[in-house]
């Protein structure tokens, strides 16, 4: 499986240069690629369709008048191509350059000679939309004529299927990198893959020798997760040698990269139509009864998946009906949806895979790569820690593999693979394996940088990870866990509500701009008065709140800058504050709440009150002495603008319960979160850890919510204590040395 990709470098280089060389002022950078790579595949089908070109057109000049499908004819191996695919044109695109003249229109027919499926390769890389420029431009022949140099040899015998799919990645690494795209979405470093099929495959070697298997990738790419797999299984010089009969089924959504993924699935021998285009969360292109045997991939991380959310009509609170994202958990009684953070939908693409999954007595075995975010990201009960937790307690996840940073074209993060079964050996049960293949034993430095990939797994490193794994054994670069020992329980931590109370002005007249808005309220009142209170005064209020808005957010607030200004024109939010503010009867109302106050002021007097407890139940008792009723929320006020938090006040009461036991008010702004380890029971971590610093603290069972994160680092972190200090001075000490010589020789 290992391929010199150093000797691949000088065609790498040759193909890219034609951009420099030829389309250079015609395109811009960003646009090399759209004849780049159609370019190179068309030129790589060419080249395999050569030995049989005029036994084909011999083919089809017979049989064209008298059957109405020619397609079995003309991929036989005796009277066609012996391929998936064909051309009927006189062409080949060597012939074309014989014409110049009439180049474009026998380009044209030449491309619309090939077979439907190679038609659907060209127009997902609607490379027709490029002939009139490379025509008009006068680099239409150039272009074919440096793609059928010897230079460009693409031939199956001189590159083989391997280092033809390294050239396309290649490629699209460079053309991505020139424009800042993202270099690495769609393909994975061929070694990475390898150690994937090494740890998917291997365990399950002897069930494997017969039979019929599928491998799916639900982020195809470049189709190489899928190729490799089959050919490490089938391989007679490989490790595993089966004789079974492999399908490899795909689906990629980025139309270039399922255009180089079906034109290599077609030269490989494979059915193209098992590789489908559209975004797999929202349009999954293969039948829903569908399951999967083996599931590679490496989805997109830190990735938005906002337009998926909106066609799978995923509601605010993640309400979601296709039943792939829906997970029931261990000990619930209903599946509930799990939706990740719209920005990252990594995690989605697991859920997809673990509803492919077979249910039968071998079961489905998966391998994804994913960034630290799958592990940790999302709180107890969000989408993210959920679908840890359905993983974990559901006895799925086998493994986690750390990888080297610099390990991927586009990026130095860590990544980690994850192993995942629904059918874990009899010696795995129970237990989650943590590997940690980041350290310098692991890989080796590249002689030369892609990208963001500095390092590199050698068939050394590769051997010696899946040894780790397959050894299952406790050493210093593998820990076996319990699955609990990820999951923890995540309470509440509730202070009480401790408030002083007193009758003074500031909170008295504070109570007439109580409603809503005070501030704007406060304006409205300096500027008319009483008049707010009248009805005849709203459309003076109108006006002055509409300048107001203007003023704050200028025009834009209009669609239509020449029709009329009304509060009308407004965005709703600020129609609905206009109209509150307009409400005489809101006024009425605060300016009523306020004479309470004062009217009670007196009875109460100025007496600040530590007891918010022993306050109400005296205010209840005056307001009805005085015959004054309050509406619940006028009262709330009324309190509101009355007291205060204070460390020393006695708690506020929430209820008194029958067995004399007290329940309190909790303080928002002293609440807080503890997340406490499922191996510890919760009430003696409380009173250890909380009770001594926080007495008056509680929390309720029925808040309790259950999360999984994976700390990687806690546990490989190894303690390096400082350098003596001994050994810092005498460093520093030889630099001032070297120093005051180098000053020496400068200044003489």
């Amino acid at each position: 499986m290992s391929l010199n990709t150093q000797s691949l470098q000088p065609l790498i280089n040759f193909i890219y240069s034609v951009a420099d060389q030829i389309l250079i002022n015609t395109y811009e950078p960003s646009k090399y690629k759209d004849v780049i790579l159609p370019m190179t595949v068309i030129r790589r089908l060419d080249a395999v369709l050569e030995p049989t070109k005029d036994k084909v057109l011999e083919t089809h000049e017979k049989y064209k008048d008298k059957l109405n499908d020619l397609t079995a004819l003309l991929t036989s191996r005796q009277n066609g191509s012996g391929q998936a695919f064909y051309n009927t044109s006189p062409y080949t695109l060597k012939k074309l350059l014989d014409d110049p003249k009439n180049l474009r229109s026998n380009f044209e027919n030449y491309l619309n000679g090939f077979s439907n499926n190679v038609q659907d390769i060209i127009s997902k890389f609607k490379f027709r939309n490029e002939l009139e420029t490379l025509d008009e431009s006068g680099k239409l022949f150039s272009t074919i004529e440096k793609f059928v140099s010897p230079k460009i040899d693409l031939r199956p015998e001189s590159l083989p299927p391997l280092a033809m799919g390294y050239v396309f990645e290649d490629l699209l690494r460079r053309f991505n990198e020139a424009t800042n795209a993202e270099a690495g979405r769609h393909f994975t470093p061929r070694e990475i893959i390898e150690l994937m099929t090494h740890v998917l495959f291997l365990p399950v070697k002897e069930q494997i020798q017969s039979g019929t298997f599928l491998i799916y990738d639900p982020c195809a790419g470049s189709g190489a997760m899928l190729t490799e797999s089959k050919k490490y299984i089938t391989d007679e010089e490989g490790e595993i040698k089966s004789k079974a009969t492999v399908h490899v089924y795909g689906q990629e959504n980025t139309p270039t990269i399922y255009a180089i993924s079906k034109s290599d699935m077609l030269l490989k021998g494979e059915d193209p139509e098992k590789i489908v285009y559209g975004s797999t969360l929202s349009q999954y292109g293969f039948p829903k009864e569908l399951r999967f045997d083996f599931m590679l991939t490496n989805p997109p991380y830190g990735t938005s998946w906002a337009d998926d959310k909106k066609a799978l009509s995923v509601g605010d609170k993640g309400k979601i009906i296709d039943p792939r994202f829906q997970i029931k958990q261990k000990y619930e009684h209903a599946a509930e949806p799990a939706v990740t953070r719209v920005n990252d939908g990594q995690l989605m693409f697991v859920l997809h895979m673990l509803s492919k999954m077979k249910d039968t007595e071998q079961g489905s075995r998966i391998a994804s790569v994913h960034n630290g975010s799958a592990l940790f990201t999302g709180d107890a009960g969000q989408g993210e820690s959920e679908i840890r937790r359905h993983i974990i307690e559901s006895d799925m996840l086998e493994a986690i593999i750390a990888l080297p940073n610099d390990i991927f074209y586009n990026t130095g993060i860590p990544t980690y693979i994850f192993i995942i079964t629904n059918r874990k050996p009899k010696h795995r049960k129970g237990k989650v394996q943590l590997i940690n293949a980041n350290g310098d034993q692991f890989y080796g430095k590249m002689k030369k940088s892609l990208g963001s990939k500095r390092n590199e797994l050698v068939p050394r490193n590769i051997n010696d990870i899946t040894k780790l794994y397959q050894d299952f054994k406790e050493t210093e670069f593998s820990k076996l866990f319990e699955n609990n020992e990820f999951g923890y329980a995540q309470i509440i931590v509730h202070r009480p509500l401790r408030l002083m109370v007193q009758f003074t002005a500031k909170g008295v007249a504070s109570l007439r701009f109580v409603s809503n808005n005070a501030a704007l309220r406060e304006e409205l009142y300096k500027e008319f008065g009483n008049e707010v209170y009248d009805k005849k005064a709203i459309a003076k209020l109108e006006q002055w709140l509409l300048d107001y808005f203007m003023q704050e957010n200028g025009e834009e607030e209009t669609e239509d800058a020449e029709a009329e200004i009304t509060l009308a024109s407004l965005p709703k939010k600020k129609q609905k504050i206009a109209r509150q503010l307009c409400d005489t009867t809101v006024w009425q109302r605060d300016i009523d709440l306020m004479n309470h106050a004062k009217t009670l002021a007196e009875t109460f007097g100025d007496k600040p009150y530590n007891d918010f407890n022993a306050f109400e139940e005296k205010l209840d008792k005056e307001l009805k002495k005085q015959n004054i009723k309050l509406a619940p929320k006028d009262k709330k006020d009324l309190l509101g603008s009355l007291s205060w938090t204070d460390p020393k006040a006695v708690p506020v009461i929430k209820k008194i319960n029958k067995d004399s036991s007290i329940e309190y008010v909790s303080d928002p702004a002293l609440r807080d979160y503890e997340n406490i380890p499922l191996k510890e029971d919760i009430q003696t971590f409380f009173e250890r850890e909380v009770i001594p610093f926080a007495g008056d603290a509680w929390w309720n069972k029925d808040e309790a919510k259950i999360g999984y994160e994976i700390n990687f680092n806690k546990y490989f972190y190894q303690y390096k204590p400082p350098r003596n200090k001994a050994d810092i001075a005498a460093d520093l000490f030889a630099i001032e040395h070297e120093t005051e010589n180098l000053l020496k020789e400068i200044v003489g």
